[in-house]
């Protein structure tokens, strides 16, 4: 009888102990929503200038950018656009303008003007696990460093294999102050060797009255390459699968050499030199002896 009794005040004072959690609970809840409601009405204070990213914002507030709003209108219409650099995850997230150097992460937005910083390689490491390849990654670490005052500096994360496009799109050189060697894809080494190679053939000379014109793959950097058909042998009645190729320059030697490294068989890059490729105009085949400098 004496444990039947005793057994409902064991539970009773279980309820009122779980009474008591759930009071303290109740309060720390009211507190973060009443903390989360004062902290809303002070970033909205005069038309949300006291907010984080609007204070950020204000650090850049210089000709020809008149107020805050002036320059985040700035930073939306270049993110816009389709030839920004953007890497890393949702909550470490980098966007490289041509104005901007930008890192948002899921609490705070940091950002640099370019005209006002430099960046740094300060360290570099080798993970072994890749889901995409069977080959390591090497992650680098930079560091973003801004003469404005009001900036304070970041760091961003990448691929190493994303560093030779981080380079095209950041208008101010990049330091190495930890000395670290960036490993380089197959594909931006093997374009390294096809310009050397091809800088060892006979140049070609346009036509009279004949001007170069862009490159039709980057817009950027004059056609300066033409296909002539040199790989036969001098005198000798030798045919090989290299063909005569009548197109005019179109392309830069770095958009043919991404070309011709896209063609070739990705495991097996010891054959990539020795291998042809059709022309990306005109489908004619041409081999590596094959690529002239126009001058």
């Amino acid at each position: 009888m004496g444990m039947c009794i005793a057994a409902p005040e064991k539970h009773l004072r279980y309820i009122h102990q779980m009474s008591d959690t759930w009071k303290v609970f109740f309060i720390l809840s009211l507190c973060l929503l009443l903390a989360s409601y004062i902290l809303i009405i002070f970033w909205s204070r005069r038309h949300w200038h006291n907010h984080p990213i609007s204070r950020a914002l204000q650090a850049h507030v210089q000709p020809p950018h008149s107020n805050w709003r002036s320059v985040a209108s700035h930073i939306n219409t270049e993110f816009r656009r389709i030839d920004k650099f953007a890497t890393g995850v949702p909550g470490a997230r980098v966007i490289v303008t041509d104005s901007w150097v930008l890192k948002v992460t899921t609490y705070h937005v940091y950002m640099a003007a370019q005209r006002d910083c430099h960046v740094t390689v300060t360290e570099s490491r080798q993970h072994q696990l890749n889901p995409d390849s069977a080959s390591p990654i090497q992650l680098l670490t930079l560091r973003v460093h801004s003469i404005n005052p009001a900036v304070r500096p970041f760091d961003i994360r990448l691929n190493s294999t994303e560093y030779a496009e981080l380079r095209e799109k950041l208008h101010v050189p990049i330091r190495n102050s930890a000395n670290v060697v960036i490993r380089q894809t197959i594909s931006e080494l093997f374009l390294e060797t096809f310009q050397a190679h091809v800088n060892l053939n006979q140049s070609y000379s346009l036509p009279s009255g004949q001007e170069v014109e862009p490159c039709i793959g980057c817009m950027q950097m004059p056609a300066n390459t033409k296909l002539v058909r040199l790989c036969h042998v001098d005198g000798a009645d030798v045919e090989t699968e290299c063909e005569q190729c009548f197109c005019r320059p179109m392309w830069c030697l770095s958009c043919l050499g991404r070309w011709f490294a896209s063609r070739q068989d990705q495991q097996r890059p010891e054959t990539w030199l020795s291998s042809r490729v059709p022309c990306p105009t005109c489908r004619a085949k041409f081999c590596i002896l094959d690529v002239c400098g126009v001058h």
